[in-house]
């Protein structure tokens, strides 16, 4: 192995999780779903529907990539799903950000 190209190693689990919720909100609606859902604290599927403009199926499908992310949960109140964000994941996510790079930036 070469010194100035040391071999790359694999991810964490944590690394894991934390590219899988960058990926997440890297989709501008994603991104727009959660500050919506930030500043209504919860709110049902029918809300964020009406707030998008898109097709409910369309929704779903985004608010399923968020949950796997573990940015939001879901509770299932009668035939109406209501969403949050997870406290817990976005925790993880604060803290992963701000432990990423830790000898970056540190002059500024």
């Amino acid at each position: 192995m070469d010194k100035e190209h040391p071999p790359v190693r694999d991810l964490s689990r944590d690394e894991l999780r934390l590219s899988q919720m960058l990926k997440a909100l890297g989709n501008p609606l994603r991104f727009r779903i959660m500050r919506y859902l930030a500043e209504n604290q919860m709110c049902i599927t029918g809300d964020i529907v009406e707030f998008s403009g898109l097709a409910q199926s369309t929704v779903s499908q985004h608010l399923k990539v968020l949950r796997e992310a573990g940015l939001i949960e879901g509770e299932i109140e009668g035939p109406a799903t209501c969403y949050c964000i997870s406290s817990t994941g976005v925790r993880f996510l604060k803290a992963q950000i701000e432990g990423w790079l830790p000898s970056c930036c540190e002059n500024e």
